[in-house]
């Protein structure tokens, strides 16, 4: 499958922040299906969206390494970053909307479609198109990363990569022009998710691309990776196939032990909530608006720690899981006003 070429740095660029945007468009999704769950339930389903959840943080920052080698601009509080869920993500599958779910069957469909290996695609193919209404891709950023698409998030890597390759036989090591004071190296990261790759050159770069491709759809699809972690995909699948899968194992056939998962332990929260679906004056509307000014305190967090202060990220990835509190304040009470669900985190932070 024949990838769209990157042409100048610009573009690489506008790549890479679209690749900011969709790494971290992927942690509130996974946090509001974890802080669904019911304390004391799915312990195989909270450790396998959470162990993601970290891991995705991992890849976020590996993004930012290479944003900051390129001497591009690592701003998470731009108006429009983050998503306004449901919304399509930003490297381009139009397939599917990704939004702010309850831990349920359908919620873990989702997760497969985002993390879904290229192997996957049978007869699809990348075309340049104009973006979407509700396109994550709303901060100002126009051009080649708003009108392309790819089937999974592997091959919008790879896309990278080549660019990455072109631009380097072009203009050398000039390419990472970037200050190498604001890489943050693994003394840094929160452990648990992986290594953390600092980016000053081409071989670097490429370890980190590899490195996020490996952990989310696995290198050509394989389930497990050299090191024998699984990937993503794999992850999720085995909730719902009700299996493990262990070394040896086909794709879709796991032989490992029971999954045990109890759909019905799962706080009745309503899926892509907004604050405005709470009464005016309510507790519950008061929480979500805290909530909110929460997780931008974390991206402020995690914006100074990409721009010289890297000591910031441990406190950041931290934050991102104190948030539990201010989210169980609304996903144990009703909306109220007649409605049939519990509250939910909106996550409507600096919409564009």
């Amino acid at each position: 499958m024949s990838l769209y070429k990157i042409k100048d740095l610009d573009s690489l660029r506008r790549h890479v922040y679209a690749a900011m945007q969709l790494e971290h468009a992927t942690i509130p999704i996974y946090l509001t299906a974890l802080y669904s769950i019911v304390p004391g339930t799915n312990s195989e389903g909270y450790h396998i969206i959470r162990a993601v959840a970290v891991e995705e943080m991992l890849h976020l920052t590996l993004v930012c390494n290479l944003m900051n080698a390129i001497g591009g601009k690592t701003d998470l509080t731009t108006p429009g970053f983050t998503p306004n869920y449901p919304a399509h993500l930003p490297d381009g599958e139009k397939d599917f909307m990704a939004g702010l779910h309850p831990f349920s069957p359908e919620a873990i469909e989702t997760f497969l479609k985002i993390e879904r290996p290229a192997s996957l695609n049978h007869g699809e193919s990348n075309k340049r198109h104009r973006p979407r209404k509700g396109s994550m891709l709303s901060a100002g950023h126009t051009g080649d990363a708003d009108e392309e698409h790819f089937f999974s998030i592997g091959e919008f890597y790879k896309a990278i990569e080549t660019g990455l390759d072109d631009l380097y036989a072009e203009i050398g090591d000039a390419l990472f022009s970037g200050d190498p004071s604001l890489q943050v190296g693994p003394e840094y990261y929160y452990s648990g998710g992986g290594g953390l790759i600092p980016v000053t050159d081409m071989a670097s770069a490429k370890a980190a691309l590899d490195l996020i491709a490996e952990q989310g759809e696995g290198i050509t699809g394989e389930i497990f990776d050299e090191d024998g972690e699984i990937a993503h995909y794999y992850r999720f699948q085995q909730l719902l196939l009700g299996r493990f899968y262990r070394e040896g194992d086909q794709p879709d056939h796991p032989t490992g032990g029971p999954v045990e998962v109890d759909w019905a332990s799962v706080y009745p929260i309503k899926s892509n909530a907004k604050v405005t679906d709470f009464p005016a004056g309510s507790d519950v509307r008061a929480a979500a608006e805290a909530f909110n000014v929460g997780y931008a305190q974390y991206l402020g967090l995690l914006t100074r720690a990409f721009n010289g202060e890297p000591n910031l990220l441990v406190d950041a990835v931290g934050e991102m899981f104190r948030l539990k509190d201010f989210a169980y304040q609304l996903i144990r009470q009703p909306i109220g006003d007649g409605s049939t669900f519990n509250a939910a985190p909106t996550f409507e932070i600096n919409l564009a």
